[in-house]
Protein backbone atom coordinates (compact mmCIF):
# COMPACT_ATOMS: atom_id res chain seq x y z
CA UNK A 1 0.00 0.00 0.00
CA UNK A 2 1.45 3.25 -1.36
CA UNK A 3 2.30 5.76 1.45
CA UNK A 4 0.50 9.15 1.20
CA UNK A 5 3.60 12.40 1.10
CA UNK A 6 2.77 14.51 3.84
CA UNK A 7 1.24 17.83 2.92
CA UNK A 8 3.00 20.68 3.54
CA UNK A 9 1.16 24.05 4.72
CA UNK A 10 0.99 26.64 2.56
CA UNK A 11 1.92 29.66 4.23
CA UNK A 12 5.21 27.98 5.12
CA UNK A 13 6.25 28.09 1.61
CA UNK A 14 4.37 31.18 0.35
CA UNK A 15 4.50 33.42 3.28
CA UNK A 16 7.65 34.85 5.35
CA UNK A 17 7.74 33.92 9.16
CA UNK A 18 8.88 37.29 9.98
CA UNK A 19 6.56 40.45 10.77
CA UNK A 20 9.53 42.77 10.61
CA UNK A 21 10.55 41.90 7.27
CA UNK A 22 6.83 43.24 5.82
CA UNK A 23 8.02 46.45 7.04
CA UNK A 24 11.65 46.80 5.45
CA UNK A 25 10.08 46.03 1.94
CA UNK A 26 7.03 47.97 2.43
CA UNK A 27 9.26 51.02 3.49
CA UNK A 28 11.34 51.99 0.57
CA UNK A 29 8.04 51.68 -2.02
CA UNK A 30 6.04 53.92 0.20
CA UNK A 31 9.18 56.83 0.63
CA UNK A 32 10.01 56.42 -2.93
CA UNK A 33 6.02 56.55 -4.37
CA UNK A 34 5.56 59.55 -1.69
CA UNK A 35 8.36 61.15 -2.78
CA UNK A 36 8.05 60.52 -6.70
CA UNK A 37 4.53 59.02 -7.84
CA UNK A 38 4.97 57.85 -11.09
CA UNK A 39 3.93 54.47 -13.08
CA UNK A 40 7.58 53.04 -13.31
CA UNK A 41 7.79 53.95 -9.21
CA UNK A 42 4.54 51.75 -8.76
CA UNK A 43 5.91 48.83 -11.38
CA UNK A 44 9.36 49.07 -9.47
CA UNK A 45 7.17 48.60 -6.01
CA UNK A 46 5.23 45.73 -7.38
CA UNK A 47 8.98 44.12 -8.28
CA UNK A 48 10.08 44.58 -4.61
CA UNK A 49 6.96 43.08 -3.29
CA UNK A 50 7.17 40.09 -5.33
CA UNK A 51 11.33 39.62 -4.90
CA UNK A 52 10.56 39.85 -1.57
CA UNK A 53 8.09 37.16 -1.27
CA UNK A 54 10.13 35.01 -3.35
CA UNK A 55 12.74 35.13 -0.40
CA UNK A 56 10.64 32.40 1.54
CA UNK A 57 10.50 29.29 -1.20
CA UNK A 58 13.86 30.62 -2.96
CA UNK A 59 15.48 29.86 0.35
CA UNK A 60 14.13 26.59 0.52
CA UNK A 61 14.68 25.51 -2.81
CA UNK A 62 18.62 26.55 -2.06
CA UNK A 63 18.98 24.82 0.76
CA UNK A 64 17.37 21.51 -0.36
CA UNK A 65 19.60 21.89 -3.82
CA UNK A 66 22.78 22.22 -1.31
CA UNK A 67 21.62 19.13 0.97
CA UNK A 68 21.26 17.14 -2.61
CA UNK A 69 17.42 16.06 -1.47
CA UNK A 70 14.42 16.47 -2.80
CA UNK A 71 11.69 17.29 0.31
CA UNK A 72 7.90 17.19 -0.08
CA UNK A 73 8.31 20.92 -0.29
CA UNK A 74 10.58 21.08 -3.39
CA UNK A 75 8.65 21.40 -6.03
CA UNK A 76 5.65 23.29 -4.39
CA UNK A 77 8.69 25.87 -3.39
CA UNK A 78 10.27 25.43 -6.80
CA UNK A 79 7.18 26.46 -8.47
CA UNK A 80 6.87 29.34 -6.05
CA UNK A 81 9.74 30.97 -6.51
CA UNK A 82 9.14 30.88 -10.09
CA UNK A 83 5.69 32.19 -9.92
CA UNK A 84 6.94 35.43 -7.44
CA UNK A 85 9.95 36.01 -9.54
CA UNK A 86 8.06 35.98 -12.87
CA UNK A 87 5.81 38.37 -11.45
CA UNK A 88 8.40 40.66 -9.76
CA UNK A 89 9.66 40.49 -14.19
CA UNK A 90 6.87 41.58 -14.98
CA UNK A 91 6.91 44.55 -12.39
CA UNK A 92 9.91 45.53 -13.37
CA UNK A 93 9.49 45.51 -17.33
CA UNK A 94 6.55 48.23 -16.67
CA UNK A 95 9.55 50.05 -15.04
CA UNK A 96 11.34 50.05 -17.66
CA UNK A 97 8.84 50.96 -19.99
CA UNK A 98 7.80 54.12 -18.15
CA UNK A 99 10.83 55.45 -16.33
CA UNK A 100 11.57 59.21 -16.54
CA UNK A 101 14.92 58.66 -16.63
CA UNK A 102 17.25 55.83 -15.73
CA UNK A 103 17.07 54.21 -12.29
CA UNK A 104 19.35 50.97 -12.52
CA UNK A 105 22.17 52.45 -10.55
CA UNK A 106 21.36 52.19 -6.58
CA UNK A 107 19.96 48.82 -7.97
CA UNK A 108 23.14 47.72 -9.33
CA UNK A 109 25.00 49.30 -6.08
CA UNK A 110 22.60 46.94 -3.62
CA UNK A 111 22.83 43.97 -5.61
CA UNK A 112 26.22 42.63 -4.04
CA UNK A 113 24.42 43.38 -0.32
CA UNK A 114 21.30 40.81 -1.81
CA UNK A 115 23.74 38.29 -2.72
CA UNK A 116 25.16 38.33 0.48
CA UNK A 117 22.00 37.61 2.25
CA UNK A 118 20.95 34.99 0.22
CA UNK A 119 24.07 33.33 0.26
CA UNK A 120 23.77 33.50 4.11
CA UNK A 121 20.04 32.27 3.53
CA UNK A 122 21.13 29.36 1.59
CA UNK A 123 22.87 27.88 4.80
CA UNK A 124 20.07 28.47 7.08
CA UNK A 125 21.97 31.32 8.59
CA UNK A 126 19.68 34.34 7.12
CA UNK A 127 18.76 35.47 10.91
CA UNK A 128 22.52 36.35 11.53
CA UNK A 129 23.25 39.97 11.87
CA UNK A 130 25.20 40.23 8.93
CA UNK A 131 22.50 39.05 6.65
CA UNK A 132 19.92 41.07 8.30
CA UNK A 133 21.44 44.22 7.64
CA UNK A 134 22.83 43.75 4.12
CA UNK A 135 19.02 42.47 3.61
CA UNK A 136 17.71 45.65 4.45
CA UNK A 137 20.29 48.15 3.24
CA UNK A 138 19.57 46.88 -0.15
CA UNK A 139 16.00 46.97 0.07
CA UNK A 140 16.41 50.32 1.00
CA UNK A 141 17.82 50.73 -2.78
CA UNK A 142 14.45 50.14 -3.89
CA UNK A 143 13.32 53.87 -2.17
CA UNK A 144 16.18 55.46 -4.38
CA UNK A 145 15.62 53.70 -7.62
CA UNK A 146 11.61 54.85 -7.59
CA UNK A 147 12.78 58.28 -7.04
CA UNK A 148 15.22 58.17 -10.32
CA UNK A 149 12.54 56.38 -12.06
CA UNK A 150 9.87 59.21 -11.43
CA UNK A 151 12.09 62.32 -12.57
CA UNK A 152 13.27 63.22 -8.88
CA UNK A 153 16.96 64.26 -8.00
CA UNK A 154 19.93 62.25 -7.55
CA UNK A 155 20.47 64.08 -4.23
CA UNK A 156 16.90 63.24 -3.24
CA UNK A 157 17.34 59.57 -4.04
CA UNK A 158 20.45 59.35 -2.23
CA UNK A 159 18.98 60.87 0.71
CA UNK A 160 16.00 58.26 0.88
CA UNK A 161 17.78 55.26 0.97
CA UNK A 162 20.33 56.93 3.96
CA UNK A 163 17.18 57.32 5.98
CA UNK A 164 16.21 53.70 5.03
CA UNK A 165 19.53 52.00 5.86
CA UNK A 166 20.04 54.22 8.82
CA UNK A 167 16.32 53.06 10.30
CA UNK A 168 16.99 49.38 9.55
CA UNK A 169 20.21 49.47 11.79
CA UNK A 170 18.53 51.12 14.13
CA UNK A 171 15.24 48.67 14.04
CA UNK A 172 17.46 45.63 13.69
CA UNK A 173 19.74 46.27 16.62
CA UNK A 174 16.31 46.67 18.72
CA UNK A 175 14.61 44.28 17.79
CA UNK A 176 17.35 41.45 18.19
CA UNK A 177 17.82 42.43 21.72
CA UNK A 178 13.81 42.32 22.38
CA UNK A 179 13.51 38.93 20.68
CA UNK A 180 15.95 37.61 22.64
CA UNK A 181 14.59 39.31 25.73
CA UNK A 182 11.58 37.99 25.19
CA UNK A 183 12.96 34.55 24.90
CA UNK A 184 14.08 34.76 28.78
CA UNK A 185 17.72 34.82 26.89
CA UNK A 186 20.70 36.97 27.84
CA UNK A 187 20.86 40.11 25.73
CA UNK A 188 23.10 42.75 26.21
CA UNK A 189 21.64 46.07 25.32
CA UNK A 190 24.97 47.96 24.53
CA UNK A 191 25.21 47.72 20.88
CA UNK A 192 21.14 48.64 20.79
CA UNK A 193 22.34 51.64 22.21
CA UNK A 194 24.70 52.12 20.65
CA UNK A 195 22.72 51.78 16.99
CA UNK A 196 20.82 54.15 18.21
CA UNK A 197 22.94 56.74 19.33
CA UNK A 198 25.01 56.09 15.72
CA UNK A 199 22.33 56.44 13.70
CA UNK A 200 20.47 60.20 14.89
CA UNK A 201 24.05 61.17 14.61
CA UNK A 202 24.43 60.17 11.01
CA UNK A 203 20.75 61.56 9.93
CA UNK A 204 21.64 64.25 11.90
CA UNK A 205 25.06 64.73 10.00
CA UNK A 206 23.28 64.27 6.82
CA UNK A 207 20.98 66.59 7.76
CA UNK A 208 23.65 68.99 8.25
CA UNK A 209 24.57 68.93 4.53
CA UNK A 210 20.82 69.31 2.99
CA UNK A 211 20.90 65.61 1.99
CA UNK A 212 17.41 64.26 4.18
CA UNK A 213 14.90 66.44 6.18
CA UNK A 214 15.62 67.60 9.63
CA UNK A 215 11.87 65.83 9.85
CA UNK A 216 13.50 62.48 9.07
CA UNK A 217 16.45 63.23 12.36
CA UNK A 218 13.04 63.64 14.51
CA UNK A 219 11.55 60.90 14.03
CA UNK A 220 15.03 58.90 14.15
CA UNK A 221 15.68 60.80 17.79
CA UNK A 222 11.47 59.93 18.71
CA UNK A 223 12.44 56.17 17.81
CA UNK A 224 15.79 55.79 19.58
CA UNK A 225 14.32 57.43 22.67
CA UNK A 226 11.55 54.76 22.31
CA UNK A 227 14.08 51.98 22.06
CA UNK A 228 15.95 53.37 25.07
CA UNK A 229 12.89 53.19 27.61
CA UNK A 230 12.03 49.59 25.95
CA UNK A 231 15.25 48.45 26.92
CA UNK A 232 14.78 49.65 30.80
CA UNK A 233 11.35 47.89 30.72
CA UNK A 234 9.99 44.33 30.72
CA UNK A 235 9.70 42.35 27.35
CA UNK A 236 7.27 42.25 25.15
CA UNK A 237 6.30 39.31 22.91
CA UNK A 238 8.53 39.11 19.40
CA UNK A 239 5.27 39.77 17.42
CA UNK A 240 4.51 42.97 19.40
CA UNK A 241 8.46 43.97 18.57
CA UNK A 242 8.04 42.92 15.08
CA UNK A 243 4.53 45.13 14.45
CA UNK A 244 5.42 48.10 16.19
CA UNK A 245 8.61 47.98 14.15
CA UNK A 246 6.74 47.96 11.14
CA UNK A 247 4.67 51.04 12.99
CA UNK A 248 7.65 53.07 13.64
CA UNK A 249 9.17 52.72 9.86
CA UNK A 250 5.71 54.15 8.94
CA UNK A 251 6.12 57.14 10.94
CA UNK A 252 9.84 57.48 9.55
CA UNK A 253 8.40 57.22 5.78
CA UNK A 254 5.74 59.85 6.32
CA UNK A 255 8.18 62.30 8.34
CA UNK A 256 10.91 61.93 5.88
CA UNK A 257 8.26 62.02 2.60
CA UNK A 258 6.61 65.24 4.51
CA UNK A 259 10.24 66.62 4.93
CA UNK A 260 11.15 66.65 1.61
CA UNK A 261 7.86 67.70 0.26
CA UNK A 262 7.45 70.60 2.77
CA UNK A 263 11.57 71.42 2.57
CA UNK A 264 11.94 70.50 6.46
Amino acid sequence: MATQAPRVPLKTVLLPAEHGGWGLTLEPVVLGLLVAPSLAGAGLGVAALFAFLARTPLRMVLADYRKGKRFPRTPLAERAALAYLGLALAGLSVAVAAAAAPFWGPLLLAAPLALVQLAFEARNRGRHLVPELAGAAAMGAVAAAIVLAGGGAAGVALGAWLVLAVRAGMAIGFARVQVRRARGQAARSTGALAAQGAGVLALGLAAAVGLVPWLSVAAGAALGGYALLALRRPPVPARVVGWTQVAFGLVMVLCTAAGYRLGA
